[in-house]
Formats: structure tokens, sequence, C-alpha cells
């Protein structure tokens, strides 16, 4: 009786794994960016361009099943300590999927993903999340409208304890 039902649960799951996978390749990652896109470059592998009138960079490796679309936005250097804050900040509440990054003294917009299970609607989505985390730097620091809540609890002001000076009264 358990052996009949555990080899049709896993049929199950076989197919339905396979039904869901997307099997995305470099040839597909190039039509979804080239549809959208303003201009491509295709170098190797990667597929640098523009996206309202933004740069954005695709770079994908197959035999590591990863991609990542990255946009920079401005030089490490240049940053006050608030904006760098307010990037980590956002990186846990208003970035989403896309994160504020560091690399070669740039600051960059960054969506890492396993390729081959990437859907053309993700691909869409992370295009114009990370470049909305670009343009957003430095006032919402946000990829999307939507916003995880920060924390609401508020600490309350204790009064400043007065220092009382001591008499010391001699008998």
């Amino acid at each position: 009786m358990v052996k009949s039902f555990f080899l049709p649960a896993i049929l199950f799951f076989a197919i339905t794994f396979k039904a869901y996978s997307q099997d995305m390749s470099p040839e597909k990652l190039e039509e979804i960016i080239t549809k959208i896109a303003d201009t491509t470059n295709l170098k190797s592998n990667s597929i640098q361009f523009i996206y309202n009138r933004t740069m954005l960079v695709c770079v994908y490796d197959e035999n590591a099943n990863r991609m990542r679309i990255i946009s920079p936005i401005i030089e490490y250097k240049k940053l006050e300590e608030e904006q760098i804050l307010n990037s980590l900040v956002a990186n846990f509440h208003s970035a989403l999927d896309v994160k504020y990054a560091l690399s070669d003294e740039i600051i960059w917009s960054v969506f890492i993903h396993p390729l081959k299970e990437l859907t053309a609607h993700q691909v869409e989505d992370a295009i114009k999340q990370v470049y909305n985390a670009n343009i957003t730097f430095g006032t919402t620091y946000s990829s999307t409208n939507l916003v995880f809540p920060g924390n609401t609890k508020k600490e309350e002001k204790t009064p400043e304890k007065k220092l009382v000076e001591k008499r010391i009264i001699e008998k």
C-alpha cells in the first residue's frame, strides 16, 4: 500500500517540477532584453543595454546557472555616510528583489538569480526593479512601490537626569 502511494507521488512531483522549470537560456535572455531595451550590445557572456536612458548589464554563466542584471549608480567616494546607511536599510525594506551593492568602488543596483529557473516575466520585472533602484538612489531607495514596514516602535525619550548637588551639613 505504501509503495503504491509513493510511486505516483514521485511521478506527480517530477512532472510538476519539469512543467514549472523554465530552462532560461542566453538566447532567451537576449530576446527578452532586446524586446524592451532601447539599445543592446552583446559581448561573450554579457548584454549591455540602455533602458529608459539608463545603462544596465546582464551577465550570465550557464555552467554555474547564475545571472545578474546590474546598473552602476555612483562612485563610492562621492557618497555621504547617510546615503550608505539608507541603502543598507533599503536592502531590507524597499529594494525588494534588487539590492544595493559595492564593487570596484561603484555602488550598483543588482538583481541576482539562477539562470535556468527564470521566467520571461521575472527578467522583465528584474530590469524594471534594477532601473528603479538606480534612479531612486538618494531619494526613496526603492525598486517598486511596495515597501516592507520598518521598526514602528518609537523609543520614548526619558527625561534627562539632573545632577543634584548634595550638601553635607556639618554638625
